[in-house]
């Protein structure tokens, strides 16, 4: 390769580089990109009622702020309280726990006993993990502090991207060739319209499983119901993961009460996660945005893996942004423009061959004609020789 190449080569992986060590960054800006884009609905929707950008913009953020204090003013006080108490009948049932195991000791051969775990090894074995989650209060502390300054700055741009998103949007434009600038802003256009109808959708789903969570934990007289119910409806948002990490808080709140409690609070969520997986989700985001269950899960899976818990709660957006890009880039633009190309070249190889075919074929005949031109001529002159000599014998 010439050294142009090279260094191009070179630029290329650096940039590459520089990408990976700010992928955090990155990952923030498209939280931002995504939050603004939902309020953006909002913002819209206030300034066709006749309102200013910049009020419209102001109340949204209001609106905004108000949901997420309501959401933690219903959630965190009553899982206080309950967290409370189940710290109170922790102790009680491990002396149940206990007591119950001596009691199976009586009852058993002493060629079983030795097999049955003794509650005082228990307890010191899960003292070192006690020690841990204790001696990690401080990562904790710290790692709340960088999360508040994250959720801050992904605010503060979210402000920014919603008060004049336009030259912001020419600029990326921008860093693209001219000739393919009004194709990107096509693109960002379709990515702005699969966002919108992945969010409907996703608050759509999130709505219904905190409905049919509520009415099932009042029916089973669970306590907090409207706090899990909300909190069902809020981890709806990270698919696959969520509903199972949202069971957990009903069914140790129901275990303080009884095992069947316990064990139909799990029934009630599974069956309300298989009417979600298999009759709301393929109807709502077949309307909205097509994504395969499969392709949702590796998704998680991926963006879990190398960008951590907020690659995991992007994991969805990142796709559905992801699959646009892939469709009207690589497959629109380049997979089959190469295609109808390779069509044109075979077409014109066709047409150049028939072409080529017809004058071949031609070329006898126009031999033919000459052919019989010259014998023409040839038999006018023999002719007019004859007259010719003729005329002389007639003469002398």
């Amino acid at each position: 390769m010439s050294l142009g190449k090279w260094i191009g080569l070179f630029a290329f992986i650096v940039s590459l580089y520089i990408l990976w060590q700010i992928r955090q960054v990155l990952l923030l800006i498209f939280a931002a990109v995504v939050l603004a884009n939902a309020l953006n609905v909002l913002v819209e929707r206030f300034q066709r009622s006749g309102m200013k950008r910049g009020f419209a913009v102001l109340l949204s953020v209001l609106l905004l702020i108000a949901i997420l204090v309501g959401f933690f003013w219903v959630i965190v006080p009553p899982f206080a309280a309950q967290l409370q108490q189940l710290s109170q009948l922790v102790p009680r049932g491990i002396q149940r726990f206990s007591i119950w195991i001596e009691t199976l000791q009586t009852r058993l051969s002493p060629q079983l006993i030795e097999y049955i775990p003794d509650i005082d090894q228990l307890i010191q074995q899960l003292q070192p993990l006690a020690n841990r989650l204790l001696g990690g209060g401080f990562t904790f502390f710290s790692n709340s502090v960088g999360f508040l300054a994250q959720f801050l700055l992904v605010i503060v741009l979210t402000l920014m991207l919603l008060a004049d998103p336009v030259p912001y949007r020419q600029s990326f434009i921008r860093l693209f060739p001219s000739f393919y600038r009004r194709r990107i802003d096509e693109i960002l256009e379709e990515c702005n319209v699969a966002l919108r109808g992945w969010l409907v959708g996703i608050l759509f789903n999130m709505f219904v499983i905190a409905s049919f969570s509520f009415v099932g934990l009042l029916v089973l007289r669970v306590p907090v119901a409207l706090a899990q119910a909300a909190l069902a409806g809020i981890l709806t948002f990270i698919p696959n993961i969520g509903p199972a990490l949202s069971v957990v808080p009903p069914m140790a709140i129901a275990l303080l009460d009884s095992p069947l409690k316990s064990l139909a609070v799990l029934i009630l969520y599974v069956v309300i996660q298989q009417v979600e997986s298999n009759l709301l989700t393929p109807y709502v985001m077949a309307q909205q945005v097509s994504l395969l269950p499969a392709i949702t899960l590796l998704a998680q899976v991926f963006f879990a893996t190398f960008f951590g818990f907020l690659g995991l709660l992007l994991a969805l957006p990142l796709t559905v942004v992801g699959q646009v890009w892939l469709k009207e880039v690589i497959i629109k633009d380049i997979l089959d423009e190469w295609h109808h190309s390779h069509e044109r070249q075979t077409k014109f190889v066709i047409v150049s061959s028939a072409h080529e075919v017809a004058d071949s074929s031609e070329s006898p005949k126009v031999t033919e004609s000459s052919e019989e031109a010259e014998n023409l001529a040839e038999q006018k002159t023999e002719a007019q020789e004859r007259v010719s000599t003729d005329e002389f014998h007639e003469k002398t």
